[in-house]
């Protein structure tokens, strides 16, 4: 059970001693679903026990796969069959990734129906280029009620030049086109490490997937893919949050479970303000900010490998305490902005002409502040941090959809983080 009450910090504590990185929640989530290829058994590693988690394996489950952990972060998987081809909207409207269920629905079964996805109160997030990538491979797309009706006739082939970079539909358009005979080219998809790592977990069930980590991705469909064993990656958004979390606290700070080429962004940005970064081996980077005289810096999110949208408010938190006028722009997501009024009851400056967010940095102080997404949650815990005296943060039920037991991980690090309890959190509503 996931511990949803308020986070209480007493900030103002150096972090220090070893971080251990959990296993990337947005990579484990389409591995997850690229799974319903198989009709054979699949035992996955790297496999964080989040909310978004158990949410993907409850619609997985309704469609037919049986799966049980084995270890703490150790699943195993198999849908023999499916028992329906539906992904309600009771499901599907909780977290937006779970619309990529389509794609391996229609490779397999050759039917569809899934609703209109949820997940963070941000932006407007359309599925046109899911939707228009299927069309193009001959997909039969209807859509009533919020409801989306696929079906195919023949084998997934043709082309299709997205319109802008999207995680999610590169991924998707990949699972629907995996299985059958003919080939699918894709330009101008995704070149994210979560696209990178499912299509190497297809390979290594069989599929014949060129051009991973690159923006043209060719698909040559075979005709079904075996059962295996494999280890997802480590989360670079867990990592980068701690990295940021390091300097913000003027800390020195080892994180291990890494890879240091996600993070190329994130460390040379951390750079540029002032922390020293340092790659100790191939998992392993130090962050070193003891006595640094931090500097204001302008940031822009970007699609990989540029600075990623999902530490953007963490950023800005460190931003928020740093002498100076610092400028923070999200080509993203450029709504994402949620966490802005919680840092300001915490004493931030920060001001958002035209959407660019205007940081003035100073002190900040502990305040009660309510997370209204993951990453604001994550900028709220940063800048807890840093300030001084006490913060409460409610909505944890958010930040339980992307970093796995933190309040424990934290206090590992020196950090002087609890759970309130519940008649506690009560008396602080």
């Amino acid at each position: 059970m996931l511990n949803a009450t308020p986070l209480h910090i007493i900030g103002g504590v150096p972090l220090e001693g070893e971080y251990k990185v959990q296993p990337s929640k947005n990579a484990a989530l389409p591995i997850i679903v690229a799974s319903l290829l198989s009709a054979e058994p699949i035992t996955l590693h790297g496999i964080p026990r989040l909310a978004d988690i158990f949410t993907i394996l409850e619609i997985v489950a309704g469609l037919g796969t049986r799966h049980a952990w084995v270890g703490p972060n150790s699943l195993t998987l198999h849908t023999p069959e499916f028992c329906s081809t539906e992904a309600p909207y009771s499901l599907v409207s909780k977290m937006r990734a779970s619309f990529i269920v389509m794609g391996p629905l229609l490779a397999r079964a050759g039917e569809a129906q899934v609703s209109m996805p949820g997940g963070c109160a941000f932006g407007h997030r359309p599925v046109d280029q899911h939707i228009k990538a299927f069309r193009a491979m001959g997909v039969e797309i209807s859509e009533e009620g919020g409801n989306f009706y696929g079906r195919r006739s023949g084998t997934p082939s043709g082309s299709y030049v997205f319109e802008m970079l999207t995680v999610g539909a590169t991924q998707n358009a990949i699972l629907a086109a995996t299985l059958g005979e003919g080939t699918v080219t894709l330009e101008n998809c995704s070149i994210d490490t979560d696209v990178v790592d499912m299509i190497t977990f297809l390979n290594s069930l069989g599929a014949n997937i060129q051009g991973a980590g690159t923006n043209t991705i060719t698909v040559h469909g075979v005709k079904s893919l075996r059962g295996g064993e494999y280890t997802v990656i480590p989360d670079r958004l867990d990592a980068g949050t701690m990295m940021i979390a390091a300097t913000a606290t003027r800390s020195r700070l080892i994180l291990t479970n890494v890879n240091p080429g996600h993070l190329r962004a994130v460390s040379a940005k951390l750079t540029e303000i002032g922390a020293h970064i340092l790659e100790m081996d191939g998992s392993t980077m130090l962050v070193d900010a003891r006595g640094a005289e931090l500097r204001p810096a302008n940031v822009t999110a970007l699609e990989f490998p540029g600075f990623p949208t999902d530490l953007q408010p963490q950023i800005g938190a460190l931003l928020a305490t740093v002498p100076g006028t610092s400028l923070v722009v999200d080509k993203v997501y450029p709504d994402r902005n949620t966490h802005v009024t919680e840092l300001q009851r915490m004493g931030a400056h920060i001001e958002m002409p035209d959407r660019t967010m205007v940081f003035q940095g100073t002190a900040l102080h502990g305040a009660p502040v309510r997370a209204a997404d993951i990453r604001a949650g994550a900028a709220l815990v940063v800048a807890a941090l840093t300030a001084h005296g006490e913060t409460v943060i409610d909505g944890m039920q958010y930040l339980n959809r992307g970093y796995e037991n933190l309040a424990a991980r934290l206090r590992e690090v020196s950090a002087q983080v609890q759970h309130l309890e519940p008649a506690m959190a009560m008396a602080m509503d």
